[in-house]
């Protein structure tokens, strides 16, 4: 696969890419199976329909690898602590997480055995997937699911969460080591059921200055990261904190791809990260309304990551209203040009 060839730096015949959230609004035929499901946890817990729109983007756009479609929130759901999508509005937990007894009612067990319906999506869509394309698992960090959990939702400035952190970090530690264990627990199933790479999302690691970036999140990141490289070293491990451009310098551990949002100069990601790390991105989204701006970033990208280990992809995920034949002309773009 030439995908898992580019996380573990291995030669190949041009740039592996693929894009985040590309399965998702912009494709017509994701909004008739997302219709025909009912709601959007509906089509998350619909194995089939979840397997369905996850190939979509691989038979449309010709992307190297498929992503499980899922929500990195069916976890503390799962858990149990009520979910809702509203619309307009984004995912809402009613009953936010505020003491201990909230933590100790979450059970870490019967969540994984409740996210079934994820491997069985995963196992599926490994069956249909072509041999040569890659299936991504993945999972949100520690941090960014807690945020969710204890905001109660989105949130501009994470006040609640970071009054606990600075107030109480024992809470938060025991709320993060929580997480921390279901989620390993979690993509180990997702390995076991067909995952050829992980992928760790750290949405809101902006959100934190630097020494509590590294202490409530980054640290749990590496611990899943740990876990899954000493017992599958086969699985690349794809670790994504948006927004943390001015702490490359001390990014190091046990992980083989390190996801450059748009934010970040790509060539000082290179010159900090590359050498231990294939570097994947990381072209702004919003490129992707104008052809003629889509073809000045994938030369500029691939200009800069010559000669060193690269997977192609946006610096965040696609928007809902960019147009299909553009997205084909990315991504089709980035691998006729990469391989002369």
């Amino acid at each position: 696969m030439i995908f898992i060839d580019a996380c573990l730096k291995k030669k190949t015949p041009y740039t592996p890419v693929w894009m985040m959230r590309q399965a998702g609004r912009y494709l017509s035929e994701y909004m008739q199976v997302r219709a025909s499901a009912g709601d959007f946890l509906s089509l998350c817990r619909d194995y089939k329909k979840a397997s369905e729109v996850s190939l979509q983007p691989v038979d449309i756009l010709g992307v190297d690898a498929a992503i499980i479609f899922s929500d990195i929130l069916v976890v503390p759901l799962e858990m149990g602590l009520e979910l809702k999508f509203e619309k307009g509005e984004g995912p809402i937990f009613p009953k936010p997480i505020q003491t201990e007894e909230d933590l100790e009612n979450l059970d870490i067990q019967k969540g994984v055995r409740n996210l079934s319906y994820v491997y069985d999506a995963l196992k599926l869509t490994r069956e249909k997937l072509d041999p040569s394309k890659a299936l991504i698992g993945f999972c949100g960090s520690p941090w960014t699911i807690a945020t969710y959990m204890i905001e109660g939702g989105g949130s501009k400035n994470y006040a609640k969460c970071k009054k606990i952190l600075y107030q109480n970090p024992e809470f938060l530690h025991k709320i993060l080591t929580k997480l921390t264990l279901a989620l390993k627990l979690y993509v180990e199933e997702q390995i076991k059921a067909g995952a050829n790479a992980i992928q760790i999302f750290d949405s809101w690691a902006s959100a934190l200055e630097k020494e509590a970036f590294f202490e409530f999140s980054f640290n749990y990141m590496l611990e899943i990261s740990n876990y899954i490289k000493k017992k599958y070293p086969h699985i690349p491990v794809i670790l994504f904190p948006k927004g943390i451009s001015g702490f490359l310098d001390e990014i190091n551990g046990n992980f083989d791809v390190f996801g450059v949002d748009w934010s970040t100069p790509l060539n000082l990601a290179k010159e900090k990260l590359a050498s231990k790390y294939t570097l994947q991105g990381n072209m702004e989204p919003c490129r992707l309304y104008d052809k003629n701006s889509i073809k000045e970033g994938v030369e500029k990208i691939l200009d800069i990551m010559k000669d060193t280990s690269h997977i192609f992809n946006l610096g965040h995920g696609i928007l809902p209203d960019i147009p299909v034949g553009n997205a084909k002309y990315f991504i089709k773009l980035v691998q006729e040009k990469s391989s002369k």
